[in-house]
């Protein structure tokens, strides 16, 4: 018994050692290799934040355009509705001219025939007192002529008229009225246009001889 013992521990004396498994080797990092990442990354952010920064002011300009765009066209529609309204009478006004015209012919007729018809031309000077308030509320003014400077804006001249009695160029004598609706032009006044006499004419050119 003694021996076997014996044989036992020289047996488990001659067994080997454990192994232990060496640990592998950590590749080193350069030290400032972190921070080049984070600056990196930081510049792509700040690129990134810098398009969405132009991007922005971008539409923002797109959107003052269109908002501009937008005022301009609905400034524009309330004029032209405003414009409509207000000379969407001018047809038949030019139609009632005639009718005032005619008025002012026999008016003008009777008072130099100085006939005894003085109802009649009574009757026709209140229709005309009428007519021309119903035009005045529609926005129709006569056009100023006689003794006014010939404007061809307001003015169609159809002769000249010998007179000292106006300057040269000076409107003399209105042979139909002119009408404004709304300080628009309706219809142009017929004049004749003031010249010098002819006697005045010849004087002036000896003088200047």
């Amino acid at each position: 018994m003694p021996k076997k013992k014996k044989d036992s521990q020289q047996s488990e004396a001659r067994q080997p050692d454990a192994v232990i498994p060496e640990a592998e080797p950590v590749e080193e990092v350069p030290g400032d290799a972190d921070g080049e990442g984070v600056q990196a990354a930081g510049g792509a952010v700040e690129r990134e934040l810098e398009q969405a920064r132009e991007e922005a002011q971008r539409n923002h300009d797109q959107y003052l355009r269109v908002a501009a765009d937008l005022e301009n066209f609905r400034k524009r529609a309330q004029r032209e509705k405003e414009e409509l309204s207000k000379f969407a009478n001018e047809r038949i006004l030019r139609e009632i001219l005639p009718v005032v015209d005619n008025l002012e012919r026999a008016v003008e007729h009777a008072r130099q025939e100085n006939s005894s018809g003085e109802g009649l031309l009574e009757g026709v000077e209140m229709t005309l007192t009428q007519f021309g308030k119903v035009l005045e509320k529609f926005g129709v003014t006569p056009v100023s002529s006689i003794g006014e400077p010939f404007d061809p804006a307001r003015h169609e001249a159809v002769g000249q008229l010998e007179t000292a009695e106006h300057a040269p160029n000076v409107v003399a004598q209105e042979l139909q009225k002119g009408y404004l609706l709304h300080e628009r032009l309706l219809r142009p006044a017929m004049v004749l246009v003031a010249k010098p006499p002819a006697d005045d004419a010849q004087d002036e050119k000896n003088g200047k001889a």
